[in-house]
Parts: C-alpha cells; structure tokens; sequence
C-alpha cells in the first residue's frame, strides 16, 4: 500500500484561496473537477485566455504572499464562489461575470509596484495547472512532517496547494513513484514528475505573511526544492478520504 488519502483540496481560482472537500469524482485526463478552473490574469499577461498559459501571466502568491490566505467556497449549482481572508470583507461572485467586483476586493491585497490584477480567465473543460498538461498533485505527509521537523516549525498543508494528500509513506517516497502508476480510491494515476516549490510557499496560509524559509530549507536539506509530484489521470473513478492509494 502507498498510503491513506487524509486530505483533498481544490483551488477554484488559481492562488486565489483553497477549499477542502471530502470526496472527488476524477476522470481520464482532466485537472481535478473545478481546481484551477479560472485563473486571474494581470496587466502584463500576454495571454488571451484562449488557451493553457505560463503561471508568469498571472495573479499569483509567488509574487503577492497576501493571496495565501485567501479561503474559498464553491457553490457549483450557481457558478459562484465565495472568497473570504482576514483583512478583507466576504466577496460572493461569479467569476465568469463579476470581475469589478472580484477587482475591487483584490486590489487592497495586491503589493504597490507588481503587476496588477486586470482579469479573469477560464480555459473550456481543464484547469489553468502549473504544468502544459492537465495535472492533478499527490502530496506526502511525511514529506512536510520531515521539513517541518528540520525548519523547527509546523507546516501548513495549505502552503503547498496540493490536491491529494497521503499518509503512510515514508519521507520523499513519492519521487520513487515518478514514471510508475498509482491507484487511489477507484482511480488510476500515472505520477509524471516532482513539483518544484516556488516563493508563495514561504507565506503563512492563516496571516498572508511570509514567515518560513521553506526553499532554503529544502535545497539545505536535500539538495531540492521539490514537494509533492504531478500526475495524470489515467482511469476514470472516485477519491474520498480514507481511501487507500495503491502502487500498481
């Protein structure tokens, strides 16, 4: 056995807040429904929205660590998504509709001198994925636990805005299962590569701060700063929590 799924999470607008859920229908090649299904787009994208762009087009916590600790709730029968963060009021909207409104809640946590929001975009039947392919990520518990335990301090989960979380397997096993097929609740995924970290990672998900040095710490330790790995869906099935991941 590779692990017990103990956390799933979607991320409706692409560093825009994440949302926990309990169980996930996955279908061959698709991004995890409603993950990453719009994405914001700022003043210096040289995209259209017509299809699948570079992250450097947009919106992210990379460059903006407020936007960590944005939370977010999808109400899918109406197309609406509740956005929610400390220092600013709920924000009830469409994204396909309502971008004033997503603009003017946006904007106080945008840093004075970046690239500022300007858009939304939502790229037909996949999710605005980091990788050109659509990818769903599978996340180790005891991965986080052991840079935590280096780092002197608690991880969040949520720094690393993956999808699916296991535990049970030891630190960094997952980079082994790079190339080889895995089987989680019903469905079947085949692991492409690791994911490598970015800055957005060192902001803390409760305040929008940045309070780790979490690449330092990885490449320190490892000589990498990689967390979690990106993979495929292969074969249709669903996902819920307490589900057992297979290597297969």
């Amino acid at each position: 056995m590779a692990g017990t799924v103990r956390h799933i999470y979607r991320h409706p607008i692409k560093s825009h807040g994440h949302e926990p859920m309990r169980s996930v229908r996955l279908e061959p090649g698709k991004t995890l429904p409603w993950d990453r299904r719009w994405a914001v787009r700022h003043e210096y994208a040289k995209t259209d929205g017509t299809g699948w762009a570079d992250c450097m087009n947009f919106s992210r916590a990379a460059k903006a660590p407020s936007l960590m600790a944005i939370q977010a709730e999808t109400d899918e029968d109406t197309g609406t998504v509740t956005l929610t963060h400390p220092d600013r009021p709920p924000l009830r909207f469409n994204p396909d509709r309502d971008l004033d409104a997503f603009l003017d809640w946006v904007k106080p946590l945008m840093p004075a001198g970046r690239a500022q929001s300007q858009g939304i975009v939502r790229v037909p039947d996949r999710g605005m994925t980091d990788s050109d392919y659509p990818s769903i990520s599978i996340m180790n518990l005891a991965s986080n636990k052991a840079l935590s335990d280096r780092m002197g301090q608690q991880l969040d989960l949520r720094r690393w805005r993956g999808n699916i979380w296991l535990e049970g397997p030891e630190p960094w096993a997952e980079f082994n299962w790079v190339g080889k097929t895995l089987g989680i609740g019903d469905a079947v995924v085949e692991i492409i590569e690791p994911i490598e970290r970015c800055n957005a990672t060192m902001a803390n998900p409760d305040t929008g701060r940045r309070d780790a040095e979490t690449l330092r710490a990885l490449n320190d330790g490892w000589g990498h700063q990689d967390m979690g790995v990106l993979g495929i869906v292969r074969s249709a099935g669903t996902v819920s929590i307490g589900d057992e991941a297979r290597l297969i």
